[in-house]
């Protein structure tokens, strides 16, 4: 009976923690289906790529909230009216969205960068080395760049505890969420299950294919560095406008009635849309995740 009354309070425990800790529901042991897909939503696999898979969304929405009630306040300190804290609790907000925007931008530039002579690595160690692919898999990730290193660190904490590969490729795969990774996990995981000598053949193609993706995007980056030096010219010409239309006359006077203030309102507004117009339109397509 004892030992009754300890398993279910044991089981109860387990219930409770991964319920409150890892969100899992109902009586499975394991999460279900729908969190799992939940887990690889688009809005987690940008965390990831931003290097916050281990942050919670609500953590960041808390975040982004918080932040944006400090600019409405310190706005409404500075101005005494609404709509200056209405722009400045936006720019508060928008902060820290754009800041990882920018960080998920240069992660994946890098990994971009770096998976082309990573994956000739793996080649050359598995091909002419010897090395079996979990080994060579590790020791290119510890070499690999620093913004990679803790998804490969994840990654070999997982295949020391299980010696699963495919468990390993999964934790990689979703720790760097990168197209680029999944072929190559995929890949590699084939080469091991399977086996075959046709496995440094297929890792020399891919890289091919990596470097010629990685030489398109510069080429097409070259071609638009003039109308991206026009995109900065939206933001700064027109505050170089209010700043000197501030020195003229009462101008800095009509910033402080209503009118002025709804003007300059939707005038941030509409820079701000122009801005990310025009990003939009010069963005270039990113690859699909395929096996994600």
């Amino acid at each position: 009976m004892t030992l009754v009354v300890a398993g279910v309070a044991a089981l109860g425990t387990y219930y409770l923690y991964t319920a409150l800790a890892l969100g899992w529901r109902g009586l499975q042991l394991g999460p279900t289906a729908r969190e799992r897909s939940r887990r690889s939503s688009p809005w987690r696999e940008w965390m990831a790529q931003a290097g916050l898979s281990e942050v919670a969304p609500r953590e960041f929405v808390v975040v982004v909230g918080s932040l944006g009630a400090l600019g409405a306040l310190g706005g409404f300190v500075i101005f005494g009216a609404p709509l200056p804290a209405l722009a400045a609790a936006a720019f508060a907000a928008a902060a820290p969205v754009a800041s990882y925007r920018l960080r998920r931008t240069r992660r994946i530039a890098v990994a971009r960068e770096a998976w082309p002579s990573m994956i000739e690595e793996i080649r050359l160690r598995t091909v002419s080395l010897g090395r079996s692919i979990p080994q060579a898999l590790f020791e290119v990730g510890e070499r690999g760049p620093a913004e990679m290193r803790p998804a490969f660190s994840a990654a070999h904490r997982e295949w020391l505890l299980t010696t699963d590969l495919d468990r390993t490729l999964d934790v990689l795969k979703a720790q760097l969420a990168d197209p680029t990774a999944d072929v190559t996990c995929e890949t590699l995981l084939v080469a091991h299950e399977v086996g075959g000598a046709d496995v440094g053949r297929r890792l020399e193609a891919l890289a091919e294919d990596r470097i010629m993706d990685l030489q398109g995007r510069k080429d097409a980056r070259a071609k638009q560095a003039g109308a991206r030096l026009a995109r900065r010219f939206v933001v700064l010409v027109p505050i170089g406008m209010a700043l000197a239309g501030m020195q003229v006359g009462e101008g800095r006077a009509a910033y402080g009635t209503p009118a002025g203030q709804a003007v300059a309102l939707i005038a941030i507004a509409l820079v701000a849309a122009c801005w990310l117009w025009a990003g939009h339109i010069m963005r270039l397509p990113d690859d699909e995740r395929v096996f994600g």
